[in-house]
């Protein structure tokens, strides 16, 4: 008879938890989505320049902007493109203007355009990103990135920790 064993759940807990380890340290850090609120501290409001607030940023699909302005005088429109260049409210993808913020998720890829319906829109209280799609993997780190360092540092900790725990666990 035969006791091999050909499957993972026979190895020792410690060694199953070194490879877990491993696993965890080596892979890629997950994509999520972040959340922008447009114009940061100064919010959806008149005298902001959104063109320069974009620019700071990359957007992608899954990204939420969130829109905090002042109850009963500003709202958020998104709009086309030829509606957004006249500031025209006429005929809105999305009208939002109950509340004191709106949240609105990039749903697929390409620009988005948002104004204020209530005249700010002529002064500047409008805005327009690009959405792209999300990174399939996170680039290659160039040799001066210090988050090189930090990703060998992560799998280094990851197996000082694993080992730390067979001998822990006495299977030296």
């Amino acid at each position: 008879m035969d006791n091999s064993c050909q499957t993972l759940t026979c190895l020792p807990a410690p060694l199953l938890l070194l490879l877990f380890l491993f696993i965890v340290a080596a892979a890629p850090a997950l994509v999520s989505a972040d959340k922008f609120v447009v114009g940061d501290q100064q919010v959806w409001a008149p005298g902001v320049n959104y063109t320069a607030w974009a620019e700071k940023f990359q957007f992608h699909v899954g990204d939420w902007l969130v829109f905090y302005y002042q109850k009963g005088y500003y709202d958020v429109l998104e709009v086309n493109a030829t509606a957004y260049e006249v500031c025209a409210a006429d005929n809105p993808i999305v009208n939002w203007s109950r509340g004191r913020s709106f949240a609105y998720q990039l749903n697929r890829t390409g620009n988005y355009y948002f104004i204020c319906s209530r005249g700010y829109c002529y002064n500047g209280m409008k805005l327009t990103i690009v959405a792209k799609p999300l990174p399939a993997t996170s680039p290659a780190p160039s040799q001066n990135d210090s988050s090189a360092s930090s990703g060998h540092l992560r799998v280094v900790a990851a197996w000082i920790a694993a080992v730390a725990s067979v001998f822990v666990l006495g299977l030296s």
